[in-house]
């Protein structure tokens, strides 16, 4: 019995560690612009977490694979400048925004069925982090 806690043991800390990835760190393209794709799909957004500097122009693409499931795309930062709020679809919509604040901003899915918990509370949100 005890060794096969320790091997579940082992197995799911192997597994928590290749579930969380690292974060997207936005490169600046020589235009200036960090530009960035993301897929919404059926609860979580990817990349995850993306990190770009401040003061610096950002281009985000993103679309939904999802038929059938709505799904938007908010940010919701006017301290940083960022306030998007949009319906996606499975042609990319592409967003810009120069974010103005150094932080950790949430992006999510405000989606949500009556009597069921919010596309949100399923685990489709990513951060978006500005820094220096």
């Amino acid at each position: 019995m005890k060794t096969l806690l320790t091997f579940l043991l082992i197995v799911m800390t192997a597994f928590c560690s290749m579930a969380a990835e690292p974060p997207t760190i936005v490169e600046i393209d020589k235009d200036g612009v960090q530009r960035v794709e993301m897929l919404g799909s059926e609860y979580f957004f990817k990349p995850g977490h993306i990190v770009v500097k401040i003061n610096v122009p950002v281009e985000i693409k993103v679309r939904k694979d999802a038929l059938i499931v709505p799904h938007d795309f908010v940010i919701s930062a006017p301290e940083a400048g960022i306030s998007i709020n949009e319906s996606l679809s499975r042609d990319p919509k592409t967003f810009f925004f120069t974010p103005g604040k150094v932080g950790k901003y949430p992006i999510y899915c405000s989606k949500k069925v009556p009597f069921m918990k919010s596309h949100r509370e399923k685990g489709m949100e990513a951060l978006l982090e500005v820094v220096e």
